[in-house]
């Protein structure tokens, strides 16, 4: 007989959680802990229902049925990470001169390989150099 083994499922460790779903929580309980004994208690609510309340999502919520912390992780490269706008259009240059246009048309344009796309790509920079 075959039996099928379900695979990428942690294990339980500590009661109900696994070691990750723990770690979170004891964190989260520690860094609350210090908040409580550090500051005012007002202040230390304020600040510690936050921090605890991240710390708790990190061990149980999922977003699209996926962890968290993996969506805490996208969310912080997107911030952090160059952006490329490629719907912004570029101001183009008025057209003055129509016979550089037809001499830069008629140009001919040698094949450097039998790729058509590379082919298309080298005439299509070769004809906006021509242009500026």
């Amino acid at each position: 007989m075959r039996y099928q083994v379900p695979q990428f499922v942690e294990d339980k460790i500590f009661g109900q959680l696994t070691l990750k779903q723990f770690l979170y929580v004891a964190g989260g309980a520690a860094v609350g802990f210090i908040l409580w004994s550090a500051l005012p208690q007002f202040l230390a609510l304020l600040i510690g229902l936050p921090v605890v309340g991240f710390f708790i999502a990190l061990a149980f919520y999922q977003s699209n049925g996926r962890p968290f912390i993996l969506t805490v992780e996208s969310a912080v490269k997107y911030f952090f990470a160059t952006k490329l706008y490629i719907w912004k259009k570029a101001e183009k240059m008025p057209e003055a001169k129509t016979e550089e246009k037809n001499v830069a048309s008629e140009l001919y344009v040698p094949k450097l390989s039998d790729s058509k796309l590379r082919d298309l790509t080298w005439s299509l920079d070769i004809n906006e150099k021509l242009n500026k």
